[in-house]
Parts: structure tokens; C-alpha cells; sequence
């Protein structure tokens, strides 16, 4: 008589705690698909690119007039234009040279206007450096705070193209060279740096906020004419009875002191009387703030760009 042998079933396995699926990726080299690194992971990963950053600040730079039929001279031309409007505008018709010698403000407005536009254009391509390249950010894995950063050395790129004419008109205007110049190496890397904060900054903001590219052109206008680019601003508060506070704010706000710098270095008789007090201390300061606030904030939204 036969006998059958009836094996019981395996017991089934419970599925998975929740809990359990972090620690179960980890054992198989598992990782969520563009996490956010560490800070100190990011800055080497960002080191890492440094080539990219460079070649693409490049390429953008070469691609930015190359439908014009001037090309690259537009580099030049422009500020250049710019600087003539607001000679007329300012300087003969609405008087902004007073407390200025005739004989160096023009080499004083062409300054303030190649030093501005370094940090205004660093800024409005900041603030579309993700929204404007998401083909990108989401074919390619690098650390996105590369773009924001190609597009401040674009401008950096762009403005030593202006300095070269920069360096005409001051010499057209009796400033000889002189070991001041030396001045405004340092004066250009940290407003370098700041710029780059300010990029980063915004092109955080402008990833979720597409409408900011169309607004910040206000701004940054505003912030221009309260910069003194075209006027002294110590002699424009001299005959004003304005809150001492205000006074500050305008001599102090980082703009002004990077133009104030450039302008010093450059020009025989833009003399120190015209910096407020403690002028590198506050330049340095800016750069160091909007750098490491800037970069902080770009790279806490990391896993975010390109999403949706």
C-alpha cells in the first residue's frame, strides 16, 4: 500500500517593511537617482567640471553674436553705445557731472557703465541659467550650480574684452599707467565672486519662478540709476539734506563700491576722497556673502532642477 507524502508549502514571505527598502538599496550599491551630495561632495564635483564650466562659457560667448554681422566687435560696441546715451542724457542735459572734473568724466561713466553691466548681465543670465537650458539638466547628470557659474565667467570673459577699450579711452583722457592699475585685479575677482552669488541666487529663483526674467530688467535698471554710474554720488549728497543712513546705503551698496574700486585704480583723479571708508573691507565682505549665501541656496534646491 502506497503511501503519498505531502510536502507543506513554504511559508510565505512577508513583504518588505518600508522602513527596510533604504537599507536593501544600500546592500545591492543602490542610490536615489540625483540626490542632493553633501556640500563638501558638491564642491568637489563641481572642481570635477571645471573644464566643462570653462568650454561652455566659451562657446556661449562665441555663440551670443554670432548672427551679427560685427560679431564679436558687438562685445564692445555695446556698453560703448550705452556709455554714449547716458553722456548725452546725463552729462549734458541733466547735468550729472557736478562734482566731477570735465576732464575725466567720461573715462568715470565709461567705467561705471562696463562695471555695472559685468554684474547686471551675470545676474539676468543667472536668473535663466536653469529655466533656459533644461535639455540639459535633464539629458546629462552634473552638478547644475556649473551653469549659473559658466554664465558669471561669460561675463568676466566679456568684460575683459571691454577692458581693452576701457584702457583707450582712460589714456585718451591723460591716466597713464601706473602700478594702480594693479588694483583692479583684485577689485574685478571679487566682484567676480559676488556676481557669481547673485547667479546662483537667482537661478534658483528663476527655476520656479519663470515670470522673475521679466521683472528683474526693472530692478536691475533701478539699482543702476541708484549706483552712481553716471553721476558722483558723495557730490550728489552733498548739497541734499538726506538721512545719514540712506547716505550709506547708496556709497555702501556693492555696486557702487566695485565701480568706486575700478574707478580709483584707473583714473589719476579719482583720488580717494571720492571712496567712503573702509572700502575693500566692504567689497571683500560682499563677495564673501553673496558667494557662500549663494552657493548654500543653489545647492540646497539641488534635487529639484529640472523637475516637473
Amino acid at each position: 500500500m502506497s503511501q503519498v507524502l505531502h510536502t507543506p508549502p513554504p511559508a510565505p514571505v512577508p513583504p518588505a517593511a518600508e522602513d527596510d527598502l533604504p537599507a536593501l538599496a544600500a546592500r545591492h550599491g543602490l542610490t536615489v537617482s540625483g540626490a542632493r551630495p553633501t556640500l563638501p561632495g558638491y564642491v568637489r564635483e563641481l572642481w570635477a567640471r571645471r573644464h566643462f564650466i570653462l568650454a561652455f562659457s566659451r562657446a556661449k560667448l562665441t555663440a551670443q553674436y554670432s548672427q551679427a554681422k560685427l560679431g564679436q566687435l558687438w562685445q564692445v560696441a555695446t556698453p560703448l553705445l550705452n556709455a554714449a546715451v547716458y553722456f548725452f542724457i546725463f552729462g549734458l542735459l541733466l547735468g550729472a557731472r557736478k562734482g566731477i572734473p570735465s576732464d575725466i568724466y567720461v573715462p568715470f561713466l565709461v567705467t561705471g557703465v562696463f562695471v555695472f553691466t559685468f554684474t547686471q548681465s551675470s545676474v539676468l543670465a543667472g536668473v535663466r541659467a536653469i529655466s533656459g537650458n533644461l535639455g540639459l539638466v535633464r539629458a546629462l547628470h552634473f552638478p547644475r550650480a556649473a551653469l549659473p557659474v559658466s554664465f558669471a565667467l561669460q561675463q568676466l570673459q566679456q568684460l575683459l574684452f571691454s577692458m581693452v577699450v576701457l584702457v583707450v579711452v582712460v589714456m585718451a583722457f591723460g591716466s597713464m599707467p601706473a602700478l594702480s592699475w594693479l588694483l583692479v585685479i583684485p577689485a574685478l575677482l571679487l566682484q567676480f565672486v559676488f556676481n557669481t552669488g547673485l547667479a546662483l541666487l537667482f537661478a534658483r529663483l528663476g527655476s520656479s519662478t519663470p515670470d522673475l526674467a521679466q521683472l528683474m530688467p526693472f530692478v536691475l535698471r533701478t539699482w543702476m540709476y541708484a549706483s552712481g554710474v553716471m553721476f558722483s554720488i558723495q557730490a550728489r549728497l552733498a548739497d541734499k539734506d538726506v538721512p545719514p543712513w540712506l547716505a550709506d546705503v547708496l556709497q555702501w551698496n556693492p555696486a557702487a563700491v566695485y565701480m568706486d574700486l575700478v574707478r580709483f585704480a584707473m583714473i589719476d583723479d579719482y583720488g580717494s576722497s571720492y571712496l567712503p571708508p573702509h572700502v575693500w573691507a566692504f567689497a571683500a565682505g560682499w563677495a564673501l556673502l553673496a558667494g557662500v549665501i549663494g552657493f548654500v541656496y543653489f545647492w540646497k534646491a539641488e534635487e529639484t532642477y529640472g523637475r516637473g
